[in-house]
């Protein structure tokens, strides 16, 4: 869990960039596009989010297909 962990850093510290960019620019050419990738940073944050809560709550979950005789035996045929 730790390169998740990390990926969600790097995504933070990008938006953290484009804050900095957009407090020190006026240019509107030069604005938009960075409003852009921030917003994208964002969106990127809130999906590993979601994925590394989605993941940590399945660990406590019994693997249906590694208990399962039926299944490997469905498989082998």
């Amino acid at each position: 869990m730790k390169s998740c962990s990390y990926m969600i850093a790097a995504e933070q510290k990008a938006r953290t960039t484009y804050d900095n960019i957009l407090r020190l620019v006026d240019d509107p050419d030069i604005r938009e596009p960075i409003k852009f990738l921030r917003a994208r940073e964002i969106v990127h944050f809130q999906r590993f989010g979601e994925g590394l809560r989605l993941a940590t709550d399945k660990l406590n979950e019994k693997n249906f297909y590694a208990f399962n005789p039926s299944f490997d035996k469905h498989c082998n045929n």
